[in-house]
């Protein structure tokens, strides 16, 4: 039986759909596109987390094992993927890389972990940047392992769905408030270029 898990609970801001996680000194995982798990992926070497609101904070709780505990079942999404901690800080941070003041994911310090994402409220306020209370709630556990491919544990909301039926080469989630044709999804498209090294 496992011992009870070292937690730390924090608000995160999001920005553009997503959290980040990511090692100060250096990238945690290869890309990998958002529609594998519509949850998790991975770009410029931090992984991402994809929520529903564009602009809000939204509640995370991380969990650090010393081996693979169970899914947690009241939770809508839940989904896995494998990194690489350099330095044994593996930190949650705001989409501009601000950290969230949680523990580290690498519990025991640098190298290869799972990290396991549980989602739930992503589906309440789809594309909203203005809330009155926090919509979404993450439980992110993390365990030292060897590599392992992406995993979708557990699929019931739609915006998951949403995420998993875009196309390989056209993952990033452009709502109608943010298509290239208004300044907002101009300047996204210019950030996630500029992230991608597109840009000289």
């Amino acid at each position: 039986m496992n011992e009870p898990a070292p937690t730390g609970t924090a608000l995160v801001q999001t920005e553009y759909h997503l959290f980040h996680i990511t090692d100060p000194h250096g990238p945690v995982a290869a890309d990998l596109d958002a529609n594998r798990t519509g949850l998790v992926s991975a770009d410029g070497g931090a992984i991402e987390v994809a929520t529903g609101t564009h602009t809000a904070d939204v509640h995370v709780t991380v969990e650090t094992h010393a081996q693979a505990p169970d899914p947690d079942p009241g939770w809508e999404e839940i989904a896995e993927i494998s990194c690489h901690s350099s330095s044994g800080r593996l930190l949650v941070t705001s989409f501009t890389d601000e950290p969230a003041g949680l523990p580290s994911l690498a519990s025991h310090g640098p190298g290869p972990y799972r990290l396991r994402v549980h989602a739930r409220g992503r589906d309440r306020a789809v594309d909203q940047t203005t809330l009155d209370e926090v919509a979404e709630s993450y439980l992110i556990q993390s365990w030292p392992a060897a590599h392992q491919d992406a995993l979708l544990v557990k699929t019931t909301d739609a915006y998951g769905a949403q995420v998993r039926a875009q196309p390989t080469d056209d993952t990033i989630i452009i709502d109608h408030e943010d298509s290239l044709d208004t300044p907002s999804g101009r300047e996204r498209d210019i950030l996630h270029r500029a992230e991608r090294g597109e840009y000289s």
